[in-house]
Order: structure tokens, then C-alpha cells, then sequence
């Protein structure tokens, strides 16, 4: 491993006691792995939630710029949630 740097880092008891049995099982080979495969996951799981954001940033604008909503206010979109939940209990079959 080219450019390793060693770094102390503190750990509850229980966290550390997951590294070592990581490592006992011998699904590891040292708490280094284990430790910088956490890492690894950590940054891709901040990847996709920094995606998810951006992209719920781009959905909340082209609703902004999609012009008002068809709604007055919240009892409105109460009522129309009503209406569809009560719509689509009619068009269920009856239990047999």
C-alpha cells in the first residue's frame, strides 16, 4: 500500500470489540481493513445521499418554476386526499 499514513483513533468498547471479531473470524486481517472498509462504505453511502439530495434540490425547483399548485391551501389538499383514499377503497374488491 503505497503512501499509508498511521492514524490513532478512539473507539467505544463496542465498536471495538466489532473490530476484533471482525478480525478473529478471519473475515478480516487486521482492524486496519476493517477500519478502512468502513470508511470505503461511508464515503459511497455520502455519495448517493449527496445524488439523493441534488436531485430532490432539482425536483423542489422544477416544482417551484412549474407555477402554483392547483390547491388553495392545506384543507384542500386534505380534502382531495380524501377523495382519492375513499375512490380507491370503491374500486377494491370486496374480501372473500
Amino acid at each position: 500500500m503505497a503512501n499509508v499514513e498511521k492514524v490513532s483513533i478512539a473507539l467505544t468498547p463496542e465498536m471495538l470489540a466489532v473490530v476484533r471479531e471482525a478480525v478473529e473470524s478471519g473475515d478480516y486481517a487486521s482492524s486496519s481493513d476493517v477500519l478502512r472498509e468502513a470508511l470505503q462504505d461511508w464515503k459511497r453511502r455520502r455519495a448517493l445521499e449527496q445524488k439523493d439530495l441534488e436531485a430532490l434540490r432539482r425536483l423542489w425547483q422544477q416544482g417551484l418554476a412549474s407555477g402554483p399548485g392547483r390547491y388553495a391551501d392545506m384543507a384542500a389538499i386534505k380534502a382531495e386526499a380524501r377523495r382519492r383514499q375513499a375512490a380507491a377503497q370503491d374500486t377494491q374488491p370486496p374480501d372473500a
